[in-house]
């Protein structure tokens, strides 16, 4: 098994980092403190194709695997963009998934091509406010009304809200007392974005103000029966198919992140003199740098096993997992790291390493906790005990 990159990997990296390069540290600071969708920034890279890199060709995308979208959003995310940059594509390159596995013909020709051109973007609607991870619990109801289903619930963290036209939305059709098991009775929809029936509240919080958050109050929403994805009630299956990708492609950004602050803190540290010497002369300051990129590369080792472990069809929960949760350790240890590397200048906006320590607690905390993790890696690959 050889995880050297491929020629064809290596001008996925080139050719996005050239379009990344355009947007420099002043646009993302801007975008930092004032907010507001990089929308220049995605339609670059929808214009260039890279927002159908793992779509198919059928439907107006490249086809490509998981393993060279990693390659995509790392490259992103280390070229300065950090998570604004890469959460304003991220669900555009995965979260479609279940369309391409369970959409039938019609619905993938109609829902996929204005994703992957960029005239739609989607926003990913499961979690809510009472449940939290624990999926089966959700309370959004689905009720079928002849040829289209009445929506009404409340949905929580749902980033891109604010500008989405379209939504993948996750809702119970048969009460949670009707079925054998919890994970029954749950459908998948994706559909138009309806603004008279979803009130969006955006959630003000500690960083990436690029992308928004938002929680959503539904409504009386009607979805046409069409935009149902595959059977009633098998939607929690269908989004399974979303999430090893998801915690995969978070990896390979929290990778990203963690080597642009470690590149920043080594060349501060070769320029910074404190007593007549640089500080890099320091082995205080060397040593933990040094253990931040063996952190980093393993954790891109685990990212690419587990990216070529889904694109080769192999049960990749475990590797997708470990690879979500020692990428996010990695990438927080080293955005921290580049702060302390910088003292008192670490916490100046205009050094930006401040602003990558505050945007590395979310592939940290998103999609999953990391004591869900290795909860999960206890009780699958341990075989101990259920915990939770």
């Amino acid at each position: 098994m050889d995880f050297a990159l491929t020629a064809n990997q290596e001008s996925i990296r080139d050719a996005v980092a050239k379009i990344c390069a355009r947007f420099d540290d002043a646009y993302w600071l801007k975008k930092d403190k004032e907010g507001g969708f990089p929308a220049d920034f995605h339609k670059a890279l929808a214009d260039a194709g890279w927002l159908g890199i793992c779509i198919p060709e059928a439907y107006g995308g490249s086809g490509l695997g998981i393993s060279d979208a990693a390659i995509m959003m790392r490259t992103i995310a280390e070229s300065g963009a950090g998570m604004s940059g890469a959460s304003a594509v991220h669900m555009n390159v995965f979260g479609l998934n279940p369309v391409v596995v369970f959409g039938n013909e019609e619905q993938c020709k109609r829902m996929l091509p204005p994703i992957v051109d960029g005239t739609r973007r989607a926003c990913f609607a499961v979690t809510e406010p009472n449940t939290g991870l624990n999926t089966t619990q959700l309370k959004t109801r689905a009720v079928r009304s002849g040829d289209k289903y009445i929506v009404n619930g409340q949905k929580v963290w749902i980033s891109t809200a604010q500008v989405a036209e379209k939504i993948l939305l996750l809702a119970r059709t048969t009460p949670l007392e009707d079925v054998k098991k919890p994970t029954h009775g749950l459908s998948l929809f994706y559909t138009d974005f309806d603004r008279s029936r979803i009130a969006v509240h955006e959630i003000e919080k500690m960083g990436r103000k690029a992308v928004d958050s938002n929680e959503l109050f539904i409504e009386n929403f009607e979805i046409p029966l069409e935009d149902r994805l595959g059977e009633e009630g098998r939607g929690f299956e269908y989004i399974l198919h979303g999430m090893n990708p998801e915690r995969i492609l978070i990896a390979a950004e929290a990778v990203g992140l963690g080597k642009l602050a470690l590149s920043r803190a080594a060349a501060y540290a070769k320029e910074r003199n404190v007593f007549n010497r640089p500080i890099g002369k320091n082995q205080a300051i060397q040593h933990p740098l040094a253990k931040n990129w063996m952190e980093l590369e393993a954790a891109w080792l685990m990212t690419l096993s587990a990216g070529w472990q889904y694109d080769q069809g192999q049960p990749c929960g475990p590797a997708a997992n470990a690879a979500k949760y020692l990428a996010g350790e990695a990438g927080y240890q080293a955005c921290e790291q580049a702060v302390m590397t910088h003292g008192g200048f670490g916490y100046a906006k205009e050094y930006h390493v401040e602003r990558y320590l505050r945007e590395s607690l979310i592939p940290r905390i998103a999609p999953i906790s990391p004591q869900l993790i290795l909860s999960f890696i206890a009780e699958k690959v341990l075989g101990l005990p259920k915990s939770y």
